[in-house]
């Protein structure tokens, strides 16, 4: 039986994008077949894009790009089976188009070897992303805490088939875009810095959302001073040339970080690097907007938002953050 709550779609589609094509020397024997390879060819580093198209859409869009060891899929849904981002901004209007980067997911197909790790290391995310310190969760933690939905969360975690590549990433998605038109970039973590790439080399992206990236670009005579946690490396902002760093800042950008994120330094080293993130964030914000663009960060306590994590698009209040989003974006007629 078919309920009030439900999406009417008006297509979707799954298409590559970008990539190269390797061939080796010597021309293909089909007899032969596997076993020779002079001629071969490999079609590898494009991404691969999953795309809805709301039938009562506002004609607009929103590009995803996931985070570190994560693919496409955590935007789909959540831990615990409800909405994910994409359900949720289809409802909004949205063509929502979820990317797999190059040399990941559904892109697994790379131009260079990689060694894949089968160390056990789940409980070293669960401190990195703030859920807590194994096996407590943050007192006011908004992440489902079943046994299944944990468990659901640590399988999202894929692993890279090649060498993380920004410039193959950002050539695949300013390539995915040509294909789209004219789209917001909604990236997550690792996926900000080629976020901030993609944004500078595509007239297509109208705005950047970036949910707590770790790293920003500035003017390269104006990188600030790295700034030092108890994590293992600095914080250290990303410095570009002014024509770059001018590209980027004609579009719209706004920052989320979410609850946990220490003022004081913190003797836990994962939650200490968030804490310099976030005042790197705050000084990327100034000069972005000293320069005439539009940047804001937004630390989601402040919003009266609480208990989020890392990953708040997965959170039991993720339909609270969209609606924030959503309210950004009409704010700024994206």
């Amino acid at each position: 039986m078919m309920t009030e709550d439900y999406l009417k779609i008006k297509a979707q589609g799954v298409f590559a994008a970008g990539g190269i094509v390797q061939t080796a020397s010597g021309t293909f024997d089909p007899i032969k077949g596997q076993m020779a390879d002079d001629g071969q060819i490999r079609h590898s580093d494009h991404a691969s894009i999953f795309y809805q198209i709301p039938a009562d859409g506002n004609g607009k869009a929103i590009t995803f790009l996931a985070g570190y060891g994560q693919s496409k899929n955590g935007w789909m849904s959540t831990p615990d089976g409800r909405d994910g981002f994409s359900n949720l901004f289809l409802k909004k209007g949205y063509g929502v188009y979820l990317a797999d980067q190059p040399r990941r997911g559904a892109a697994g197909q790379s131009s260079v070897p990689v060694e894949i790790s089968a160390k056990p290391d789940d409980l070293n995310w669960f401190t990195q992303f703030r859920m807590g310190l194994w096996p407590k969760f943050m007192s006011n933690s908004q992440f489902p805490q079943d046994e299944q939905s944990i468990d659901q969360f640590f399988r999202q975690m894929t692993p890279d088939t090649g060498k993380i590549d920004f410039q193959v990433i950002t050539q695949a998605l300013v390539a995915s875009l040509e294909k789209s038109g004219p789209s917001v970039m909604m990236t997550h973590s690792q996926g900000g810095v080629p976020g901030w790439m993609i944004g500078a080399a595509s007239d297509n992206v109208t705005g950047i959302i970036a949910i707590e990236p770790g790293s920003f670009f500035f003017p390269e005579n104006e990188v600030p001073a790295k700034i030092d946690t108890k994590y293992p490396m600095p914080v250290q902002g990303v410095g570009v040339p002014m024509a770059t760093f001018n590209k980027l800042i004609q579009k719209p950008i706004v920052v989320y970080y979410g609850d946990n994120i220490p003022d004081e330094p913190s003797e836990v080293p994962a939650w200490d690097f968030w804490r310099g993130v976030k005042q790197q964030a705050h000084q990327f914000a100034d000069v972005v907007n000293a320069h005439g663009g539009d940047a804001t960060i937004v630390y989601l306590p402040d919003e009266d938002i609480h208990g989020n994590d890392h990953f708040m698009f997965q959170d039991l209040n993720n339909a609270v953050i969209a609606d924030h989003m959503a309210a950004w974006l009409v704010s700024h007629k994206l």
